[in-house]
């Protein structure tokens, strides 16, 4: 299957980038992805990092669950890819954790700290349309997490997953739930005529990896993630607050997403109120679920 490289060769260390930015309602977002409505700029960075830290808590203090070592541990090359890699801070954890293995990050813009460590690089492409950028079964460990608003057909982006993952490889899907209630309706049926990504893909991992006939060994372990400062436990409140402040700057950067998809300001903006109020002024405790799920190629 041939591989369309895209931007997956460009090096941005020390250039100018101001060309893969523009300005949509006062955010910077992408140029590669125009329906990527999420901006890409420092407010995204912080949010990118918190979520990052709460997975640490989540997982105990690793960067992930499953056997990653076991996966590792063959082969003279080790390779790991971290698919809409964010702010990098998962991949940079990784070349650390990794020091002998390969890790590429890949994501729409280049919002990654530029001092990283040797053995870790990161590359711009468009997921959503472009085939992943790299051979057949080249990679040992691919992680994704937290990107499946980003990609329109969720089963094909699997399928190129398993095609760059070698036999025996190790895939882990983190998506946290993402089905928000506005006015009564769910978010889709504002879209207005504008197309949307399936929201439903968080609570169908499982099915979505056990349908594709590449994968088995299939591990779920979903959870409930607190929101806010009510948990008692000291673990779960330090994650409730990263959670909380997660969505602090989630929510205002929904702003541009529902402009664009033609709402009007006056309902964009109170909508957004609506739900900083409930994160703010909670009722009764809040959490989210997260859907994390990990499984092998077969050999």
């Amino acid at each position: 299957m041939s591989t369309d490289l895209c931007m997956a060769d460009v090096s941005y260390l020390g250039d100018d980038d101001s060309e893969f930015f523009r300005t949509v309602h006062t955010r910077s977002l992408n140029t590669l992805n125009s329906r990527y409505m999420l901006p890409v700029d420092r407010d995204e960075v912080k949010r990118s990092e918190l979520h990052h830290r709460l997975l640490q808590f989540v997982f105990g203090g690793k960067n992930y669950i499953g056997p990653v070592k076991q996966a590792l541990q063959f082969g003279q090359q080790r390779r790991i890819l971290d698919l809409g890699t964010g702010g990098g801070f998962w991949a940079i954890n990784m070349a650390d954790d990794f020091p002998r293995a390969e890790v590429i990050g890949v994501d729409l813009a280049p919002i990654q700290p530029r001092t990283v460590p040797p053995n870790c690089t990161f590359e711009l492409c468009d997921l959503d349309q472009r085939n992943i950028p790299y051979p057949d079964n080249h990679f040992d460990f691919i992680h994704a997490r937290s990107i499946h608003t980003g990609i329109h057909d969720y089963p094909r982006f699997l399928e190129e997953i398993a095609r760059v993952l070698r036999p025996g490889g190790l895939i882990l899907l983190v998506e946290p739930s993402l089905i928000p209630i506005v006015d009564g309706k769910p978010a889709t049926e504002y879209a207005n005529g504008t197309e949307l990504r399936d929201t439903t893909v968080p609570e169908r991992l499982t099915d979505l990896l056990a349908t594709n006939e590449a994968f088995e060994k299939v591990v779920v372990q979903d959870g409930n993630i607190p929101v806010g400062f009510w948990p008692s436990d000291q673990n779960l409140l330090t994650v409730g607050q990263l959670q909380w402040m997660d969505y602090e700057l989630f929510l205002p950067a929904l702003k541009p997403f529902f402009l664009c998809s033609g709402l009007p300001e006056a309902k964009a903006e109170r909508i957004i109120s609506d739900a900083q109020r409930d994160l703010y002024y909670p009722s009764l405790p809040l959490s989210a679920q997260l859907h994390i799920v990990y499984a092998s190629k077969c050999l």
